[in-house]
């Protein structure tokens, strides 16, 4: 047992053939053969703002859910390398209210499994297919989160959906919005999650974090962002020591969303 301290429609995009501005790709090591660290940095976006503090308070995310202005996300698809037919699916972006009035937000993040059969040893939002016995997409990523991690869906409160995102193994994802109670203790599901940790909201929306990799792969121009974090933790000693959480591919395109998402400014 781990102890923890503690569907919004896109405007603007019509639904049907999504836009292809831009393309990422997400790895799976498997099918795909990449190790995403290798890949050269083509740049960081330093020249961008960061999220302003007040814009990640709890009210203000409520508040921008419930008002969303039109807007079109960076990221929408992946090259597809997957001949089955698309899956739909959610993941639920957990976003902790940590802090004194819930003031320091963490999001919880996953590392998956060694053995399963897609994005393998990845970082991810608990999430996956939709079963037919859901109420919604929203019930779907509640469920996923339980049964993945524990996470009882009584301390969550679902603010918001972002638009669709198609993974390159054919998984049409929608990520489900969920403000997260403190005090939390959650059970991770050891068949489908190695580890359980959380990153501050703050440095995932900044945009200096931020990076964009592109590299040849089988004579196409693969591109995909990463945001890696270096969180500190006891190992088995004791000691403090540095884990490398290595963010990439889809969940670092829906999190790049997600700052877009908070940086728009509404017209007028």
């Amino acid at each position: 047992m781990i102890h923890l301290l503690p569907r919004i429609v896109q405007q603007g995009v019509p639904t049907g053939e999504l836009p292809l501005r831009s393309v990422i790709n997400t790895a799976v090591s498997k099918p795909l053969s990449i190790d995403p660290r290798t890949a050269p940095i083509h740049r960081v976006d330093h020249d961008l703002p960061a999220v302003p503090w007040a814009q990640m308070q709890p009210d203000a995310l409520r508040a921008r859910f419930a008002h969303a202005p039109e807007w079109t996300p960076e990221v929408v698809r992946e090259p597809q390398f997957s001949t089955r037919a698309p899956s739909e699916a959610a993941v639920l972006v957990p976003i902790v209210m940590r802090g004194p009035a819930a003031s320091e937000p963490t999001v919880l993040l996953t590392q998956r499994t060694a053995h399963l059969s897609t994005h393998s040893g990845q970082i991810a939002f608990p999430g996956g297919k939709v079963d037919a016995d859901d109420a919604d997409i929203q019930a779907t990523a509640l469920r996923e989160a339980q049964e993945e991690v524990g996470l009882d869906p009584r301390h969550v409160q679902v603010i918001g959906q972002l638009p669709l995102y198609i993974t390159g193994s054919s998984f049409w994802v929608t990520p489900v919005i969920g403000l997260v109670s403190p005090d939390i203790e959650l059970q991770p599901n050891p068949d489908e999650v190695d580890d359980v940790f959380e990153v501050p909201l703050a440095f995932l929306m900044n945009p200096a974090h931020h990076r964009h990799h592109s590299m040849m792969w089988q004579g196409a121009q693969r591109q995909w962002f990463s945001i890696p974090y270096q969180e500190s933790r006891l190992n088995a000693d004791g000691e403090q020591a540095l884990v490398e959480r290595y963010i990439w591919g889809a969940t670092a395109a829906m999190l790049r969303n997600l700052y877009r998402f908070l940086m728009i400014h509404p017209a007028g």
